[in-house]
Protein backbone atom coordinates (compact mmCIF):
# COMPACT_ATOMS: atom_id res chain seq x y z
CA UNK A 1 0.00 0.00 0.00
CA UNK A 2 3.02 2.30 0.64
CA UNK A 3 3.32 2.27 -2.90
CA UNK A 4 0.33 3.96 -3.72
CA UNK A 5 0.61 6.90 -1.08
CA UNK A 6 1.65 9.75 -3.03
CA UNK A 7 -0.88 9.07 -5.64
CA UNK A 8 -4.19 8.92 -3.31
CA UNK A 9 -2.55 12.20 -1.95
CA UNK A 10 -3.04 13.92 -5.16
CA UNK A 11 -6.17 12.06 -5.89
CA UNK A 12 -7.53 13.68 -2.85
CA UNK A 13 -5.74 17.17 -3.72
CA UNK A 14 -7.53 17.28 -7.31
CA UNK A 15 -10.86 15.14 -6.90
CA UNK A 16 -13.83 17.91 -6.15
CA UNK A 17 -15.49 18.40 -3.05
CA UNK A 18 -18.70 16.25 -3.61
CA UNK A 19 -16.91 13.21 -4.29
CA UNK A 20 -15.34 13.05 -0.85
CA UNK A 21 -18.78 14.68 0.89
CA UNK A 22 -21.47 11.91 2.77
CA UNK A 23 -24.41 11.43 1.65
CA UNK A 24 -27.66 9.77 3.14
CA UNK A 25 -28.77 6.49 1.40
CA UNK A 26 -31.55 7.70 -1.26
CA UNK A 27 -34.42 5.77 -1.94
CA UNK A 28 -34.81 3.32 -5.07
CA UNK A 29 -35.37 5.35 -8.24
CA UNK A 30 -38.06 3.82 -10.45
CA UNK A 31 -37.43 2.33 -13.63
CA UNK A 32 -36.67 4.61 -16.08
CA UNK A 33 -37.26 4.46 -19.90
CA UNK A 34 -34.50 3.32 -22.15
CA UNK A 35 -33.99 6.52 -23.45
CA UNK A 36 -33.31 8.16 -20.13
CA UNK A 37 -31.14 5.68 -18.95
CA UNK A 38 -28.33 7.50 -21.20
CA UNK A 39 -26.61 9.64 -19.37
CA UNK A 40 -26.21 12.79 -20.97
CA UNK A 41 -23.14 13.44 -23.75
CA UNK A 42 -21.93 16.01 -21.31
CA UNK A 43 -21.58 14.13 -17.91
CA UNK A 44 -20.31 11.26 -19.91
CA UNK A 45 -17.47 13.37 -21.29
CA UNK A 46 -16.88 14.77 -17.93
CA UNK A 47 -16.12 11.32 -16.64
CA UNK A 48 -13.88 10.22 -19.22
CA UNK A 49 -11.86 13.46 -18.59
CA UNK A 50 -11.10 12.68 -14.89
CA UNK A 51 -10.79 9.17 -15.46
CA UNK A 52 -8.19 9.99 -17.54
CA UNK A 53 -6.70 12.37 -15.03
CA UNK A 54 -6.72 9.69 -13.16
CA UNK A 55 -4.58 7.15 -14.99
CA UNK A 56 -1.96 9.56 -15.19
CA UNK A 57 -2.08 10.41 -11.54
CA UNK A 58 -1.75 6.80 -11.42
CA UNK A 59 1.50 6.91 -13.92
CA UNK A 60 3.03 10.16 -11.85
CA UNK A 61 2.53 8.01 -8.69
CA UNK A 62 4.46 4.57 -9.80
CA UNK A 63 7.48 6.79 -11.36
CA UNK A 64 7.37 9.32 -8.19
CA UNK A 65 8.25 5.59 -6.40
CA UNK A 66 10.10 4.00 -8.66
CA UNK A 67 12.39 6.45 -8.27
CA UNK A 68 12.19 6.90 -4.74
CA UNK A 69 13.11 3.03 -4.80
CA UNK A 70 15.42 2.78 -7.68
CA UNK A 71 17.36 5.96 -8.18
CA UNK A 72 21.13 5.13 -7.94
CA UNK A 73 21.45 8.74 -5.46
CA UNK A 74 18.75 8.51 -3.24
CA UNK A 75 16.04 12.04 -3.52
CA UNK A 76 13.50 13.32 -0.86
CA UNK A 77 10.29 13.34 -1.44
CA UNK A 78 10.32 17.05 -0.92
CA UNK A 79 12.59 17.80 -3.87
CA UNK A 80 11.03 15.26 -6.30
CA UNK A 81 7.83 17.19 -6.08
CA UNK A 82 9.09 20.37 -6.27
CA UNK A 83 11.25 19.22 -9.39
CA UNK A 84 7.97 17.57 -10.82
CA UNK A 85 6.19 21.35 -10.39
CA UNK A 86 9.20 22.89 -11.95
CA UNK A 87 8.92 20.43 -14.60
CA UNK A 88 5.20 21.00 -15.40
CA UNK A 89 5.52 24.63 -15.56
CA UNK A 90 9.07 24.97 -17.72
CA UNK A 91 6.51 23.30 -20.05
CA UNK A 92 4.39 25.74 -20.72
CA UNK A 93 6.68 29.10 -21.61
CA UNK A 94 9.81 30.70 -20.41
CA UNK A 95 8.07 32.64 -17.93
CA UNK A 96 6.21 30.21 -15.76
CA UNK A 97 8.52 28.84 -13.18
CA UNK A 98 8.47 27.57 -9.64
CA UNK A 99 9.90 29.51 -6.43
CA UNK A 100 10.81 27.39 -3.52
CA UNK A 101 9.98 29.18 -0.06
CA UNK A 102 13.57 30.36 0.15
CA UNK A 103 13.10 32.10 -3.63
CA UNK A 104 9.90 33.40 -3.35
CA UNK A 105 11.19 35.05 0.19
CA UNK A 106 13.96 36.90 -1.33
CA UNK A 107 12.08 38.17 -4.24
CA UNK A 108 9.69 39.79 -1.73
CA UNK A 109 12.20 41.23 0.37
CA UNK A 110 16.08 41.65 -0.88
CA UNK A 111 18.26 41.03 1.62
CA UNK A 112 20.02 43.93 2.44
CA UNK A 113 23.33 44.38 0.13
CA UNK A 114 21.76 42.09 -2.39
CA UNK A 115 19.81 44.59 -4.17
CA UNK A 116 22.64 45.59 -6.68
CA UNK A 117 22.00 44.88 -10.65
CA UNK A 118 23.57 45.32 -13.95
CA UNK A 119 20.20 46.59 -15.28
CA UNK A 120 19.56 44.03 -18.03
CA UNK A 121 15.95 42.47 -19.05
CA UNK A 122 16.56 39.17 -20.87
CA UNK A 123 13.86 36.18 -22.08
CA UNK A 124 14.92 32.98 -23.30
CA UNK A 125 14.36 32.45 -26.74
CA UNK A 126 14.85 28.92 -28.10
CA UNK A 127 16.65 27.55 -24.88
CA UNK A 128 18.97 30.65 -25.76
CA UNK A 129 19.16 33.43 -23.27
CA UNK A 130 18.97 36.67 -25.04
CA UNK A 131 18.53 40.67 -24.11
CA UNK A 132 15.63 42.24 -24.08
CA UNK A 133 16.94 45.76 -23.63
CA UNK A 134 19.37 46.90 -21.05
CA UNK A 135 17.67 49.80 -18.49
CA UNK A 136 18.61 53.17 -19.14
CA UNK A 137 21.88 54.97 -17.81
CA UNK A 138 22.32 51.40 -16.53
CA UNK A 139 25.91 49.66 -16.24
CA UNK A 140 24.73 47.28 -19.27
CA UNK A 141 23.83 50.35 -21.31
CA UNK A 142 26.81 51.86 -20.85
CA UNK A 143 28.78 49.00 -21.52
CA UNK A 144 27.32 48.80 -24.69
CA UNK A 145 24.74 45.78 -24.68
CA UNK A 146 21.99 45.90 -27.19
CA UNK A 147 18.60 44.62 -27.66
CA UNK A 148 19.29 40.82 -29.25
CA UNK A 149 22.39 39.65 -28.70
CA UNK A 150 22.52 35.78 -26.82
CA UNK A 151 24.39 35.68 -23.21
CA UNK A 152 26.12 32.83 -22.88
CA UNK A 153 27.13 32.56 -19.89
CA UNK A 154 27.55 34.74 -16.26
CA UNK A 155 30.93 34.69 -14.34
CA UNK A 156 32.31 31.54 -16.77
CA UNK A 157 29.23 29.65 -15.82
CA UNK A 158 27.15 28.47 -18.69
CA UNK A 159 23.44 29.67 -19.02
CA UNK A 160 21.83 26.80 -21.20
CA UNK A 161 20.47 24.86 -18.25
CA UNK A 162 18.95 27.80 -16.52
CA UNK A 163 15.85 28.78 -15.72
CA UNK A 164 14.72 32.15 -15.60
CA UNK A 165 14.46 32.84 -12.12
CA UNK A 166 18.19 31.13 -11.70
CA UNK A 167 19.62 33.89 -14.33
CA UNK A 168 17.76 36.81 -12.16
CA UNK A 169 19.23 35.69 -9.40
CA UNK A 170 22.53 35.84 -10.40
CA UNK A 171 22.56 38.87 -12.23
CA UNK A 172 21.55 39.90 -8.73
CA UNK A 173 24.23 41.16 -6.52
CA UNK A 174 26.08 42.97 -3.89
CA UNK A 175 26.34 46.48 -4.90
CA UNK A 176 29.88 47.27 -6.05
CA UNK A 177 30.31 43.35 -6.96
CA UNK A 178 31.95 42.33 -10.23
CA UNK A 179 30.05 40.15 -13.25
CA UNK A 180 31.35 39.22 -16.56
CA UNK A 181 28.89 38.60 -18.97
CA UNK A 182 30.09 36.38 -21.92
CA UNK A 183 27.84 37.65 -25.41
CA UNK A 184 28.17 37.61 -28.97
CA UNK A 185 27.34 40.54 -30.55
CA UNK A 186 27.91 39.77 -33.96
CA UNK A 187 26.40 35.87 -34.82
CA UNK A 188 29.45 35.28 -36.90
CA UNK A 189 31.38 36.33 -34.64
CA UNK A 190 33.31 35.00 -31.34
CA UNK A 191 31.71 35.71 -27.89
CA UNK A 192 33.49 38.18 -25.94
CA UNK A 193 33.12 39.45 -22.39
CA UNK A 194 32.02 42.08 -20.89
CA UNK A 195 32.70 43.14 -17.31
CA UNK A 196 30.23 45.48 -15.08
CA UNK A 197 30.00 46.23 -11.44
CA UNK A 198 26.19 45.95 -9.88
CA UNK A 199 24.53 48.93 -9.02
CA UNK A 200 21.92 49.77 -6.70
CA UNK A 201 18.99 48.89 -9.39
CA UNK A 202 16.85 52.27 -9.04
CA UNK A 203 16.38 53.52 -12.59
CA UNK A 204 14.31 56.49 -13.54
CA UNK A 205 12.01 55.80 -16.24
CA UNK A 206 11.32 59.10 -17.76
CA UNK A 207 13.20 61.86 -19.00
CA UNK A 208 12.35 64.45 -21.39
CA UNK A 209 13.18 68.07 -22.63
CA UNK A 210 12.40 70.57 -25.94
CA UNK A 211 13.55 69.86 -29.49
CA UNK A 212 14.48 72.96 -30.93
CA UNK A 213 11.63 75.10 -29.02
CA UNK A 214 8.37 73.94 -30.63
CA UNK A 215 8.70 69.74 -29.81
CA UNK A 216 8.60 68.01 -27.17
CA UNK A 217 10.65 65.15 -26.72
CA UNK A 218 9.81 62.46 -24.11
CA UNK A 219 11.70 59.48 -23.54
CA UNK A 220 9.85 56.43 -21.54
CA UNK A 221 11.81 53.21 -20.76
CA UNK A 222 9.88 51.43 -18.67
CA UNK A 223 7.14 50.96 -16.36
CA UNK A 224 7.24 51.40 -12.37
CA UNK A 225 5.71 52.99 -9.45
CA UNK A 226 6.70 56.45 -10.35
CA UNK A 227 6.45 56.32 -14.25
CA UNK A 228 2.79 57.40 -14.25
CA UNK A 229 3.62 60.82 -12.12
CA UNK A 230 6.76 61.91 -13.69
CA UNK A 231 5.13 61.25 -17.60
CA UNK A 232 1.95 63.43 -16.01
CA UNK A 233 4.97 66.18 -14.88
CA UNK A 234 6.95 65.87 -17.81
CA UNK A 235 4.50 66.89 -20.30
CA UNK A 236 3.31 69.90 -18.29
CA UNK A 237 6.68 70.54 -17.94
CA UNK A 238 7.41 70.81 -21.77
CA UNK A 239 4.06 72.35 -22.68
CA UNK A 240 4.80 75.81 -19.97
CA UNK A 241 8.64 75.95 -21.35
CA UNK A 242 7.05 75.99 -24.57
CA UNK A 243 4.71 78.05 -24.10
CA UNK A 244 2.22 78.06 -27.25
CA UNK A 245 4.50 77.39 -30.15
CA UNK A 246 4.84 73.29 -28.69
CA UNK A 247 3.78 71.44 -32.38
CA UNK A 248 3.84 67.91 -31.15
CA UNK A 249 5.43 64.98 -28.91
CA UNK A 250 7.76 62.36 -29.45
CA UNK A 251 7.09 59.33 -27.39
CA UNK A 252 10.21 57.13 -27.22
CA UNK A 253 9.54 53.54 -26.68
CA UNK A 254 12.80 52.33 -27.46
CA UNK A 255 14.60 49.46 -25.79
CA UNK A 256 11.60 49.81 -23.14
CA UNK A 257 11.29 46.28 -21.88
CA UNK A 258 7.98 46.77 -20.39
CA UNK A 259 7.35 46.57 -16.73
CA UNK A 260 3.76 46.67 -14.38
CA UNK A 261 1.48 46.11 -16.49
CA UNK A 262 -1.54 48.64 -14.76
CA UNK A 263 1.42 51.47 -14.79
CA UNK A 264 1.23 51.01 -18.97
CA UNK A 265 -2.60 50.85 -19.51
CA UNK A 266 -2.67 54.20 -17.46
CA UNK A 267 0.50 55.44 -19.98
CA UNK A 268 -1.47 55.13 -23.02
CA UNK A 269 -4.60 56.48 -21.58
CA UNK A 270 -3.41 59.75 -20.76
CA UNK A 271 -2.42 59.79 -24.76
CA UNK A 272 -5.87 58.75 -25.71
CA UNK A 273 -9.23 60.65 -24.89
CA UNK A 274 -11.44 57.63 -26.25
CA UNK A 275 -11.34 53.73 -27.87
CA UNK A 276 -9.62 50.91 -26.04
CA UNK A 277 -6.36 50.68 -25.07
CA UNK A 278 -5.65 46.80 -25.34
CA UNK A 279 -7.85 43.78 -25.47
CA UNK A 280 -6.69 40.90 -22.52
CA UNK A 281 -7.19 37.47 -24.00
CA UNK A 282 -7.44 34.83 -20.99
CA UNK A 283 -7.89 30.78 -21.80
CA UNK A 284 -8.44 30.01 -25.24
CA UNK A 285 -12.15 30.08 -25.83
CA UNK A 286 -13.17 32.67 -23.17
CA UNK A 287 -14.37 36.02 -24.56
CA UNK A 288 -11.65 39.05 -24.67
CA UNK A 289 -11.76 41.85 -21.96
CA UNK A 290 -11.37 45.27 -23.72
CA UNK A 291 -9.73 47.64 -21.64
CA UNK A 292 -11.39 51.02 -22.51
CA UNK A 293 -9.45 54.70 -22.45
CA UNK A 294 -10.88 57.76 -20.17
CA UNK A 295 -11.57 60.61 -21.26
CA UNK A 296 -9.02 63.16 -21.58
CA UNK A 297 -5.52 63.47 -22.92
CA UNK A 298 -2.84 65.19 -21.50
CA UNK A 299 -1.63 66.67 -24.78
CA UNK A 300 -4.40 68.07 -25.66
CA UNK A 301 -4.70 66.30 -29.24
CA UNK A 302 -1.27 67.31 -30.57
CA UNK A 303 0.40 65.46 -32.94
CA UNK A 304 2.53 62.85 -31.96
CA UNK A 305 5.36 60.49 -32.92
CA UNK A 306 6.39 56.99 -31.50
CA UNK A 307 9.58 55.52 -31.62
CA UNK A 308 10.00 51.90 -31.74
CA UNK A 309 12.52 49.00 -32.74
CA UNK A 310 13.51 45.53 -31.25
CA UNK A 311 14.23 46.44 -27.45
CA UNK A 312 10.53 47.61 -27.26
CA UNK A 313 8.89 44.61 -25.57
CA UNK A 314 6.08 43.53 -23.67
CA UNK A 315 3.89 46.63 -22.05
CA UNK A 316 5.93 48.93 -23.89
CA UNK A 317 4.20 47.58 -26.96
CA UNK A 318 0.62 47.74 -25.54
CA UNK A 319 1.33 51.28 -25.13
CA UNK A 320 2.64 51.51 -28.65
CA UNK A 321 0.12 48.86 -30.06
CA UNK A 322 -2.53 51.32 -28.40
CA UNK A 323 -1.35 54.40 -30.05
CA UNK A 324 -1.31 52.98 -33.92
CA UNK A 325 -4.55 51.37 -33.77
CA UNK A 326 -6.65 54.52 -32.31
CA UNK A 327 -4.43 56.81 -35.02
CA UNK A 328 -3.25 58.63 -32.08
CA UNK A 329 0.44 58.79 -33.21
CA UNK A 330 2.32 57.41 -36.25
CA UNK A 331 4.65 54.41 -35.43
CA UNK A 332 8.73 55.10 -36.31
CA UNK A 333 11.66 52.75 -36.07
CA UNK A 334 11.58 49.05 -37.00
CA UNK A 335 9.49 45.56 -35.22
CA UNK A 336 9.16 45.25 -31.76
CA UNK A 337 10.25 42.67 -29.82
CA UNK A 338 6.69 40.35 -29.54
CA UNK A 339 5.59 39.48 -26.05
CA UNK A 340 2.63 40.36 -24.43
CA UNK A 341 2.37 37.71 -21.62
CA UNK A 342 0.48 39.30 -18.48
CA UNK A 343 2.16 36.73 -15.83
CA UNK A 344 0.13 36.15 -11.88
CA UNK A 345 2.48 35.50 -8.91
CA UNK A 346 0.58 33.22 -7.34
CA UNK A 347 1.84 31.78 -3.44
CA UNK A 348 1.57 28.47 -2.08
CA UNK A 349 0.62 28.38 1.14
CA UNK A 350 3.84 28.07 3.14
CA UNK A 351 5.17 26.21 -0.36
CA UNK A 352 7.02 28.94 -2.34
CA UNK A 353 5.02 30.07 -5.47
CA UNK A 354 4.23 29.55 -8.95
CA UNK A 355 4.64 32.03 -11.61
CA UNK A 356 2.43 31.66 -14.15
CA UNK A 357 0.95 33.38 -17.44
CA UNK A 358 -2.76 33.59 -17.18
CA UNK A 359 -3.37 36.35 -20.10
CA UNK A 360 -2.31 37.91 -22.53
CA UNK A 361 -2.46 41.38 -24.44
CA UNK A 362 -3.67 42.17 -28.19
CA UNK A 363 -3.91 46.04 -29.40
CA UNK A 364 -7.50 47.31 -29.29
CA UNK A 365 -8.07 45.82 -33.24
CA UNK A 366 -7.41 42.24 -32.23
CA UNK A 367 -3.87 42.31 -33.84
CA UNK A 368 -1.78 39.51 -32.05
CA UNK A 369 1.67 40.66 -30.47
CA UNK A 370 3.29 37.52 -29.03
CA UNK A 371 5.86 35.98 -30.80
CA UNK A 372 5.02 38.79 -33.87
CA UNK A 373 5.66 42.38 -33.05
CA UNK A 374 4.55 45.67 -34.30
CA UNK A 375 5.16 46.52 -37.71
CA UNK A 376 5.96 50.48 -37.84
CA UNK A 377 3.57 52.94 -40.23
CA UNK A 378 7.31 54.00 -41.31
CA UNK A 379 10.01 51.61 -41.50
CA UNK A 380 13.32 53.81 -40.33
CA UNK A 381 16.10 51.87 -39.43
CA UNK A 382 19.03 53.05 -37.21
CA UNK A 383 22.09 54.63 -39.39
CA UNK A 384 25.66 54.95 -38.60
CA UNK A 385 27.38 57.52 -39.94
CA UNK A 386 31.16 57.27 -40.95
CA UNK A 387 34.03 59.52 -42.63
CA UNK A 388 35.34 57.17 -45.04
CA UNK A 389 39.14 57.01 -45.30
CA UNK A 390 40.51 59.13 -48.72
CA UNK A 391 43.81 58.26 -50.36
CA UNK A 392 44.49 54.49 -49.54
CA UNK A 393 42.30 53.14 -52.91
CA UNK A 394 44.42 52.35 -56.18
CA UNK A 395 43.83 54.37 -58.61
CA UNK A 396 44.37 53.63 -62.90
CA UNK A 397 48.14 55.33 -62.86
CA UNK A 398 49.29 53.20 -60.12
CA UNK A 399 48.45 49.76 -61.95
CA UNK A 400 51.30 47.95 -64.20
CA UNK A 401 51.86 49.21 -67.66
CA UNK A 402 49.61 52.53 -67.27
CA UNK A 403 50.13 54.98 -69.65
CA UNK A 404 52.55 57.88 -68.69
CA UNK A 405 50.99 61.46 -68.79
CA UNK A 406 53.64 63.47 -70.96
CA UNK A 407 52.50 66.66 -70.70
CA UNK A 408 54.68 69.43 -68.84
CA UNK A 409 54.51 69.81 -64.87
CA UNK A 410 53.89 73.01 -64.60
CA UNK A 411 53.96 73.36 -60.76
CA UNK A 412 50.97 71.65 -58.17
CA UNK A 413 47.30 72.20 -59.83
CA UNK A 414 45.11 74.72 -58.07
CA UNK A 415 41.63 74.98 -58.47
CA UNK A 416 39.94 78.13 -60.30
CA UNK A 417 38.30 80.53 -58.07
CA UNK A 418 34.76 80.40 -57.80
CA UNK A 419 33.67 83.84 -58.93
CA UNK A 420 31.73 85.34 -55.97
CA UNK A 421 28.09 86.95 -56.63
CA UNK A 422 26.66 89.50 -54.96
CA UNK A 423 24.83 88.37 -51.85
CA UNK A 424 21.29 87.92 -52.27
CA UNK A 425 19.03 88.95 -49.68
CA UNK A 426 18.16 86.06 -47.74
CA UNK A 427 14.54 84.28 -47.94
CA UNK A 428 12.32 84.01 -45.23
CA UNK A 429 12.86 81.54 -42.59
CA UNK A 430 10.31 78.49 -43.20
CA UNK A 431 9.89 76.87 -39.67
CA UNK A 432 11.14 73.44 -39.60
CA UNK A 433 13.69 73.95 -42.45
CA UNK A 434 16.87 75.04 -41.28
CA UNK A 435 18.39 78.82 -42.42
CA UNK A 436 21.74 77.74 -44.63
CA UNK A 437 22.38 81.10 -46.07
CA UNK A 438 24.80 83.34 -44.02
CA UNK A 439 24.79 86.64 -45.71
CA UNK A 440 28.33 87.70 -43.65
CA UNK A 441 29.51 85.01 -46.06
CA UNK A 442 28.13 85.26 -49.39
CA UNK A 443 30.56 83.07 -51.33
CA UNK A 444 30.15 79.67 -48.98
CA UNK A 445 32.75 76.97 -49.89
CA UNK A 446 31.84 73.35 -50.89
CA UNK A 447 31.96 72.25 -47.64
CA UNK A 448 29.04 74.70 -46.67
CA UNK A 449 26.79 73.57 -49.41
CA UNK A 450 25.16 70.89 -47.58
CA UNK A 451 23.58 71.93 -43.87
CA UNK A 452 25.06 71.16 -41.00
CA UNK A 453 23.19 68.21 -39.03
CA UNK A 454 20.60 69.02 -36.83
CA UNK A 455 21.63 68.61 -32.93
CA UNK A 456 19.19 67.81 -30.90
CA UNK A 457 19.66 68.00 -27.23
CA UNK A 458 21.17 64.82 -25.22
CA UNK A 459 20.99 65.78 -21.63
CA UNK A 460 18.42 62.75 -21.46
CA UNK A 461 19.53 59.58 -20.36
CA UNK A 462 19.01 56.39 -22.83
CA UNK A 463 20.21 53.55 -22.72
CA UNK A 464 22.50 53.60 -25.57
CA UNK A 465 24.94 56.97 -27.17
CA UNK A 466 22.40 55.97 -30.78
CA UNK A 467 19.37 56.98 -29.07
CA UNK A 468 18.97 60.67 -29.13
CA UNK A 469 21.78 61.36 -30.09
CA UNK A 470 23.12 64.09 -33.09
CA UNK A 471 23.39 60.98 -35.28
CA UNK A 472 20.13 59.33 -34.36
CA UNK A 473 18.21 58.75 -37.70
CA UNK A 474 15.32 58.04 -36.30
CA UNK A 475 14.27 61.10 -34.30
CA UNK A 476 15.33 62.90 -37.07
CA UNK A 477 12.54 61.60 -38.81
CA UNK A 478 10.46 62.29 -36.30
CA UNK A 479 10.80 65.98 -36.53
CA UNK A 480 10.68 66.28 -40.05
CA UNK A 481 7.30 64.45 -39.73
CA UNK A 482 5.69 67.07 -36.94
CA UNK A 483 7.12 69.96 -38.25
CA UNK A 484 6.26 68.55 -41.81
CA UNK A 485 2.41 68.52 -40.32
CA UNK A 486 2.73 71.86 -39.20
CA UNK A 487 3.62 73.51 -42.21
CA UNK A 488 0.29 71.38 -43.81
CA UNK A 489 -1.65 72.86 -41.53
CA UNK A 490 -0.32 76.71 -41.90
CA UNK A 491 -0.76 76.04 -45.56
CA UNK A 492 -4.41 74.75 -44.81
CA UNK A 493 -5.26 77.95 -42.37
CA UNK A 494 -5.62 75.91 -39.44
Amino acid sequence: MRKWVPTLVLLALLAPAATFAQSPPAASPPAASPAAASPPAKNSGTSQSKSGVYEQLNLFGEAFERIRQDAVEPVGDRKLIETAIAGMLASLDPNCVYLTEDEYKAQQAPVQGQSGSVGLVVTIDGGQLKVVSPRDNSPAAKAGIKPGEAVFAIDKEPVFDLTLTDIEAKLRGPVDSDITLTLRPDPNGKPEDVKMKRVANKWSTVASHLEGDDIGYIRVSGFDDTTQAALTAAVQNLTQQAGNKLIGFVLDLRNNPGGNFDVAVQAADDFLDKGDVALVQGRKGDPAKHVAATPGDVTNGLPMVALVNGGTASEAELVAGALQDNHRAVLVGTKTFGQSAIEKLIPLDGNGAIKLTTARFQTPNGRVIQGKGLDPDVVVAPVKLEKIAQGFGRREADLRGALKNTDPVTGASTPAPVKSNPPAAAPAPTPGVPNITNPANPAPGPEAAAPPAEKHDTSASVATGELGGSEDEQLTQALDMLRGLKMVAARNGQ
